[in-house]
């Protein structure tokens, strides 16, 4: 019968690691049509994309002086 509580030295050396500067930990979910779902989802590595596509977009607009609704 395994232990309930676990064995805590099993979990060593088995957490995530990152080589960015700031970890991600938010989240961000929206709506897109199926097409746009399939096309995005068909690209290496999506989600830095997203990230990439998403943080140029506030760049822009935050240089255009235009307010975010």
């Amino acid at each position: 019968m395994p232990n309930p509580k676990g064995n805590p030295e099993s979990l060593k050396g088995h957490g995530f690691t990152t080589d960015r500067d700031k970890p991600l930990t938010g989240r961000l979910a929206f709506r897109v049509t199926e097409e746009v779902e399939a096309k995005v989802k068909s690209l290496d590595n999506y989600p830095e994309f997203c990230r990439q596509a998403i943080a140029r977009a506030l760049s822009e607009l935050e240089g255009s002086g235009d307010e975010i609704t």
